[in-house]
């Protein structure tokens, strides 16, 4: 487990009104009652490798540290296994809490670059907008070039040979009617983009 350093947090690192925000959207409106019993942080089994706790990314909300929580990798390390959800006392719904953080990591580009998960979230929400679904040989491409280039050219020899048994294609599917999912996506988006406060 990496060491990790503790910063004094100050006033003027706070984006004020950044908690209510998170708290307003529907699922997330419970993080007020959080009582910082640290059950979530106790019952995750990914909270040894993140660099905060579930507990004190619930803390950090509603501070209202809002570059400090969607720059962090804990966020992304999420199992969405929803141990916290089933244990926590107050009923708090902790997993939908990270969920609505990485979106809004990924819509502020706070998240930490190079960092696999939100490019693949990325990656994956932009290829269903644009084609109706996804294919996995593109969207592994995508992630490999855009996080690890030069293992990926590495691999291009192996690529070639998956592609040539068959067994590997770049090939892009679509759905009819495309346009009318993406307008859907657009319309899900529009109140989680609509009152996020960027800075």
């Amino acid at each position: 487990m990496k060491e990790i350093q503790r910063t004094i947090k100050y006033e003027a690192d706070r984006v004020p009104g950044f908690g209510r925000e998170v708290m307003s959207v529907p699922g997330c409106e419970k993080l007020k009652d959080c009582i910082q019993c640290g059950t979530c942080s106790g019952v995750c089994p990914l909270s040894i490798y993140m660099d905060h706790s579930p507990r004190q990314v619930m803390a950090l909300v509603r501070e209202d540290f809002k570059r400090e929580v969607l720059s962090s990798c804990t966020i992304w390390l999420c199992a969405s296994c929803y141990a916290c959800t089933v244990e926590c006392p107050q009923q708090i719904r902790i997993t939908d809490i990270m969920y609505e953080l990485k979106q809004r990591a990924i819509q502020e580009g706070f998240y930490p670059k190079r960092f696999p998960i939100p490019v693949l979230a990325q990656e994956f929400n932009r290829m269903v907008h644009d084609h109706g679904r996804i294919s996995e040989g593109r969207l592994v491409t995508k992630l490999f070039l855009k996080t690890k280039p030069l293992e990926a050219a590495g691999m291009a020899g192996l690529g070639m040979r998956l592609m040539k048994t068959g067994r590997f294609s770049l090939k892009q599917e679509n759905i009819r009617d495309r346009g009318d999912l993406a307008r859907i996506m657009e319309a899900m988006d529009a109140p989680a983009s609509g009152g996020n406060g960027k800075d």
